[in-house]
This record gives C-alpha cells, structure tokens and sequence, in this order.
C-alpha cells in the first residue's frame, strides 16, 4: 500500500511540544499510534553486535530489539560479520547505493550515518556525531540531544537510551573504591587529562577505561573492557569524571554511569545539561566547584540517579521517540524546518581551567 492510502493505517496524536532551555520542539513525545505493525530497515557501515565497547552500534541494537518487542519486525543492513538472533541481517556494500540494498517489503528506512541518497520511501537519518562546518544533512534529520539539534539548525532529536536488561540490577549500596574516566582517552577533547587532575586534587584513584596504558601515579588502566568487567568498574565508582572539552553529542558513559548510581562530574557543554540536573552530578567550566562536590559523595542519592535513567533514557523511551518520528514520516511530515547544517565549532577546544 502506498503513499496517502497507507497513511489512513496511522492514527495521528497531537501533543503540544516539549521545550528544552531554549531548544526547538521535542517532537517525539508519545509512543506509535498506528493500526499496524512496521518492517524498519536499520541501516548502519559496522558490524553488531558490539563486543566490546561500542557507541552507535549499541543503540541501535537496543532499538531493534525494543522495536520487536513491541511486535514490529526489524531488518539490519550492516557490515559484514553482523549477527543477530532477533532480527534478520543483510550485509551492506559500502561501494554500492543504498536503495536497491534494503528489502521492497521495508515502511522506513532508518539510516545512522550522514547519507545524500533520496529513497522512495519514509527514510530517517540519525546524526550521532558533530558535523563539519558548513556540511548539510537531508531535511527528515534527527539528533541525539536538544542541543545537539540546535547546534545544526534542526529541531528534531531524540536521546539515546541503554537497555537495563544488558546491565542488571545495580547495587546501590555497594562500596565505591574509585574515581572512573570512561572515553576514548586519545581524543583531546574528553580531558583525560583534566580527569587525571580532578582525582589528583582529591586523592582517590582513577580507573580508566577506553585509553591506551600510559603510566602515571594513581591511575589504573582497564583497557577497552567488555560488559561484565565495565559494569563492575562502573557500579564500584564515586562518580564518573567526564570534562570534556567538546560539545558532546550525547554521552552514553554519562548515562551508564547514572543507572548504576555514580554520579557525573563533568563540563556543561553539548548535551551535558540535559543529562545530568543538579540531582544527578555536578557540571562547571571550572575545577574548583567540580573538586568540592567530589569531596562529598557518599551525600549523594544513589536511586535518583539510577531511577532518572529508567524515566528519562531507557531504550523504551528512546523507542517511543522514534516509533512517534516514523509516524509522523508516514503522515507525509518533514521532520525540520530547513536542511541542517554543520555547526562553525566543530573541532575546537572549549575551556576547562583548572587552576
């Protein structure tokens, strides 16, 4: 069925839209009204499920998963070496266009990386990252955070969400040994360094995840470690040292950190604020106030960070985002106002003092 007839099948919701500091419209409020069941071709250029850590590729297996909960049926189009027990996977060719690689039987297409290529059907890129300046991406756009939108002209986005079944439930009241950096410790603009000094300034170890062994005093190096090892280091930790010097797109670290009670010391810069309120971490451009509030964690309430998780970024509420986005590409809608646009300040190093 195709074009205005299939439309009738979507029951429309009207909801007035969510404002976020200043941000455009959250349009994905509500869950998919539709009569039917979807066929969503996921598309993304790498291999699922991730083994080890893993940003994109993550996501969107809990969203495919998500999706065939709720009784929609799932295609991947990914990099070869792909598999998946829920959902059928056909290997993308990178070489080739992507229109003739995903199946006639597809209702939407959702792609996760920046694409030109027009479909002849409803079609949804998601943006993960920070685009260049001056790069332009297909109007029916969405991005990860409020700020994140913003920042590249666009209204539309959704928050990533983690699925709680993958971590298990977390002792809140286990003993806390460690301070935890949780990045890629090579790019400048997570601020291993920054991190190293906020934990140097209050004595307590640093363990490190995602950053090549470099020794120096009082930091421990776990590697690039998989579930069980991260969910440990994570549900053993004070607070999750995150002062990056970007404009972070999202931060799926911040939100693991908080399910397992940690709470976020970090810098208020891209989608930080949106994460992390007052009852959930600390966020400053400067190491003073950041160092004082580290000085006092066992203050801090465990279960607010972790239940923040659970209301505001599970892999359900970032399923009802785009279930609500898929309906509104169904209804013949455009998800911006204009094309977004790289923003100018991608690239720079924003200030973090630490005097």
């Amino acid at each position: 069925m195709q074009g205005s007839s299939r439309r009738w099948l979507v029951r429309r919701v009207f909801r007035k839209p969510t404002l976020y500091q200043g941000c455009g419209p959250r349009y994905p409020a509500s869950a998919y009204s539709g009569q039917r069941n979807l066929l969503i071709t996921i598309v993304n250029n790498t291999v699922i499920p991730a083994h080890r850590y893993g940003g994109t590729e993550r996501v969107i297996w809990w969203l495919g998963q998500e999706l065939t909960r709720r009784g929609h049926q799932v295609r991947y189009l990914v990099a070869r070496g792909s598999t998946c027990d829920f959902a059928a996977v056909d290997q993308i060719d990178p070489t080739a266009p992507l229109a003739p690689q995903i199946s006639p039987q597809t209702d939407i297409i959702h792609v996760h990386f920046p694409t030109d290529e027009s479909f002849d059907r409803p079609a949804l890129t998601t943006i993960h990252g920070n685009g260049q300046p001056g790069e332009r991406f297909p109007i029916n756009s969405n991005f990860v955070s409020c700020n994140h939108a913003d920042r590249h002209g666009a209204t539309c986005w959704v928050h990533n969400g983690i699925d709680p079944r993958e971590y298990g439930e977390p002792d809140l009241s286990a003993t806390r040994t460690h301070l935890l950096f949780l990045a890629k410790a090579s790019r400048r603009e997570k601020n291993l360094r920054g991190a190293i000094r906020l934990a140097r300034a209050i004595g307590k170890p640093l363990a490190v995840i995602g950053g090549r062994r470099i020794p120096r005093p009082g930091v421990r190096y776990l590697g690039e470690v998989g579930s069980h090892r991260k969910n440990d280091a994570l549900n053993k930790t004070d607070a999750l040292l995150f002062p990056v010097r970007w404009h972070e797109p999202f931060g799926l670290a911040v939100v693991e950190a908080m399910y397992f009670g940690a709470p976020v010391v970090g810098t208020p810069y891209g989608s930080l604020p949106e994460l992390v309120d007052e009852g959930s971490g600390k966020l400053a451009d400067r190491a003073e106030p950041l160092i004082e509030f580290l000085r006092h964690p066992a203050a801090f309430d465990r279960r607010y960070c972790h239940e923040r998780v659970l209301r505001n970024f599970s892999s359900a509420a970032m399923t009802d985002g785009y279930l609500s986005l898929y309906e509104r590409l169904l209804d013949g809608e455009q998800l911006n106002l204009s094309v977004p646009t790289g923003p100018d300040d991608t690239g720079r190093l924003l200030p973090f003092d630490v005097r």
